[in-house]
């Protein structure tokens, strides 16, 4: 899933159309101020750092990926945009009122430790929202080309160290991490139907490398794509976990704090 592939800006993109109503939702229901300053790992596209940008006009968003070509650095004049590796990179102690990171930490192989550094990131009384995909079995579809897509797909992503069953721990994880509050919500993948656009960005960046180990055919990648037009295929193939945690300090009212929103993002955000 390379950031240099001609198609990776389709690829965030169809996940933004699909999520982003989501993810914003989730966040807006938090007691968030003007004057937070946020993290956004993994910001991709930068949809959801933009957002941010807005919703905390008088605070301060830093959006953070490996590759930040797709980013728009003069979107907004509180918005800073940091090519890293956040694997390596450390940020301040208390330094974010809020930190979100998207389809990003089941991809790292140190990824429990990712998140309990990120919670020594958050101010006391900062919000820490990790959103990851959990796929549901490749054989449990009703379609057997979507069987046999699903399961090379889940294998290139296993043998290349990510986890895509990871999330299912990720509320006993921030809650091992020292956050309290700890919430949870899940919102269904849609393969066809409403969302008919969704995957074929993600199928298609992947087929090149599933094609050459053999593990589907040019065949099946035709047949899924005419799928994909016809108004009868609905297929679930994964749910996405949204799970929330507040660092424990004294001020827990919704008290205006001054702070900062990061969001950091490793581009390689699921399919």
């Amino acid at each position: 899933m390379s950031n240099e592939a001609p198609q990776e800006r389709d690829r965030l993109e169809s996940i933004q159309r699909s999520v982003d109503a989501f993810s914003t939702g989730v966040i807006d229901a938090l007691p968030v101020e003007g004057s937070w300053n946020c993290l956004e790992l993994g910001a991709g596209a930068g949809s959801i750092a933009y957002w941010l940008a807005e919703r905390c006009p008088d605070g301060r968003v830093v959006a953070v990926d490996l590759d930040t070509r797709h980013l728009d650095a003069d979107r907004a004049a509180n918005l800073q945009v940091r090519r890293a590796d956040i694997t390596r990179e450390d940020f301040a102690p208390g330094a974010f009122d809020l930190i979100h990171a998207r389809y990003v930490f089941c991809h790292l192989s140190a990824r429990d430790e990712l998140i309990e550094r990120a919670a020594r990131w958050l101010t006391p009384g900062g919000w820490l929202v990790v959103e990851e995909p959990y796929h549901l079995p490749a054989d449990t579809s009703p379609f057997p080309v979507v069987q046999r897509i699903l399961a090379a797909y889940q294998r290139h992503y296993r043998e290349h160290g990510s986890d895509m069953t990871w999330a299912r721990g990720l509320p006993a994880l921030l809650a091992r991490s020292g956050l309290g509050e700890v919430s949870y919500v899940g919102n269904l993948g849609c393969m066809g139907g409403l969302d008919k656009d969704r995957w074929l960005p993600l199928i298609t960046q992947a087929a090149p490398s599933l094609l050459a180990d053999g593990l589907i055919a040019e065949a099946d990648l035709a047949q899924f794509s005419e799928m994909l037009k016809d108004p009868a295929f609905v297929d679930i193939p994964q749910v996405t976990l949204s799970v929330w945690g507040r660092r424990p300090g004294l001020e827990t009212d919704g008290a205006a704090r001054g702070g900062a929103c990061v969001a950091v993002g490793a581009n390689v955000q699921e399919g």
